[in-house]
């Protein structure tokens, strides 16, 4: 079994992923904070009260007015020696009381000396005063009911912070100094005040003063309290609470698609890239999602190519592998058979024979580790290094000057054919290019006759450059013109000394054209009869403009 990291110890499933988690609290976060704002209604509880207000001063004009026609003697009493117009108290608190059952209000009448003449909530008879108090509801101990009864009053509860208010307490009996807008509206003001109660709510009151002719002969205050606005913020509260649960329910469901789309197919491919990791097998699926054409598509088909391309790279590497083995064993056989037979050898002739033998063994060793270990970290320096501008032009000439200098008596010449005023320049590594041209002009020296010729040619067309070797050797075996690019191929010129050639040359020419997004292509060069003059390779590479 494979030994597991502490990362990998995490639930494979999980109800709720953490992408869609972020998700959700995301999309939900900006509703809930706006919900939480508009719940407070803190200006829109101002204007409330301020209409609550105006509304009371209206109807203590009017209830001023009708106790000053309906309850005030038009000519003052015997009793009276200052000429004040006394208030007519049965009448007075007959007025009261009606006046106020309708509006919903408190309504008190106090006299100039202070005392309370009327109350609203009390009622007049021969036996006495009675209070009138309303009960609250009663108190639900269970049930849906009381959850009910709880949401609501949390939903009524004041948004305002009451505890600067003056509280309201009644004193029994009560006097028209307690209340400091009562003895404002006997001095002929109309006044206004706001006290919070024992409940948390608040009180509005105002005192307006009775008026006959312009005398003051009274206060009336009027009171109400803050119920009828809470009921109608409460009235609001539930309206936001049921548009903010639609907009939840909404912004879940599509929170829960997006994540859909997004975090399940992310850890599908998570799910697939650890397959790929731990299995032992060839190849695992990597969902590609061809429906969808997003990102999450192309990070899908990105994966399922890079998988394919580590697995031809890893079937490469095998092969590879097993082809240097193989190459590697013939000449270490050869060695091994030399070094035990010379041993036994006691002719001067036989151990010359074998130590030559030994000696090609061991160069062909040598050329094979060598080509092998260029071509193994070809892929590498290829992709780290970086790109210039290489004139081919002065590239195949500085080659043909060399291989002019070097040519050997009966060794083929080249001729060189470029284009007038272009250095053929093309993006790429100069080195690798130079090692493209030596490999194919290597080749075409070691298969063409002795005083034979080679024709390198080199131009431009449709935004590419084309550079041609050709010789005049026996061209390539019929079916064989890609298999010459595989590595190792060792069919050779005849009469060669076997093991002068490792056989990778030509493979290691088509990576590094292909490296520079190019090609490279061998063929027969054939007559006007159809008779094969020799090999042609051509290489294409895009041009890079002077």
């Amino acid at each position: 079994m494979s030994e597991t990291g502490p990362q990998e110890a995490r639930p494979r499933h999980q109800r709720l992923s953490p992408l869609t988690r972020r998700i959700l609290a995301v999309n939900m976060m900006p509703i809930l904070v706006l919900v939480v704002g508009l719940l407070y209604l803190d200006e829109y509880r101002a204007t409330l009260v301020e209409q609550t207000l105006a509304s009371l001063h209206t109807q203590g004009q009017m209830f001023a007015a009708a106790l000053a026609e309906g309850a005030v003697y038009e000519e003052a009493s015997e009793e009276d020696p200052e000429g004040a117009t006394p208030i007519d108290l049965s009448i007075a608190r007959n007025m009261v009381r009606r006046l106020a059952e309708p509006a919903e209000l408190r309504a008190r009448l106090f006299s100039l000396e202070g005392a309370l003449l009327a109350d609203s909530r009390t009622l007049y008879g021969p036996s006495g005063e009675i209070e009138v108090e309303e009960l609250a509801p009663l108190y639900r101990e269970k049930g849906f009911s009381n959850l009910t009864d709880k949401l609501r009053s949390w939903l009524m509860r004041p948004v305002a912070n009451e505890a600067s208010l003056p509280r309201y307490r009644e004193s029994h009996p009560q006097k028209a100094k307690d209340y400091v807008e009562v003895l404002s509206a006997l001095d002929g003001d109309m006044s206004e005040m706001i006290r919070s109660n024992a409940e948390g709510g608040v009180f509005l009151s105002i005192a307006v003063p009775v008026q006959r002719f312009k005398q003051v002969v009274g206060a009336l205050m009027l009171m109400q309290d803050s119920g009828e606005i809470e009921q109608r913020l409460l009235q609001v509260r539930l309206n936001i609470l049921e548009m903010t649960a639609l907009a939840l329910g909404v912004t879940v469901l599509l929170s829960l698609y997006l994540a859909g789309t997004i975090a399940r197919p992310v850890r599908r491919l998570a799910l697939a890239a650890e397959r790929v990791r731990r299995g032992h097998g060839r190849r695992p699926d990597i969902p590609r999602f061809p429906g969808r054409h997003d990102e999450i598509s192309e990070l899908a088909h990105a994966l399922a190519d890079m998988t394919e391309a580590l697995w031809a790279r890893m079937d490469a590497i095998e092969s590879f592998a097993a082809d240097v083995a193989h190459e590697i064993k013939n000449p270490l056989t050869s060695l091994r058979s030399a070094v035990e037979t010379i041993s036994l050898v006691s002719e001067p002739d036989q151990k010359a024979r074998l130590m030559a033998i030994i000696v090609d063994d061991v160069g062909r060793l040598d050329r094979l580790i060598t080509d092998i270990s260029d071509a193994s970290r070809l892929d590498a320096e290829l992709s780290r290094a970086e790109t210039q501008p290489v004139p081919l032009a002065s590239l195949l000439q500085t080659l043909a000057d060399i291989h002019g200098a070097t040519r050997k008596p009966d060794a083929p010449r080249l001729e060189l054919v470029l284009p007038d005023n272009d250095s053929l320049s093309v993006p790429g590594i100069e080195s690798r290019l130079a090692q493209v041209m030596r490999n194919l002009i290597a080749n075409a020296v070691s298969f063409s006759p002795a005083n034979g010729a080679i024709c390198v040619r080199a131009w431009r067309t449709d935004g590419l450059v084309r550079i041609s070797v050709e010789d005049e050797g026996p061209g390539i075996p019929e079916g064989k013109t890609e298999a010459i690019f595989d590595r190792f191929y060792s069919e050779r010129p005849v009469g060669e000394k076997f093991g002068t050639h490792s056989g990778l040359g030509l493979a290691i020419s088509r990576q590094i054209v292909t490296a520079h997004q190019g090609s490279i292509q061998a063929e027969n060069h054939l007559g006007t009869d159809g008779k094969v003059l020799g090999a042609r390779f051509t290489v294409e590479l895009p041009a890079k403009g002077d």
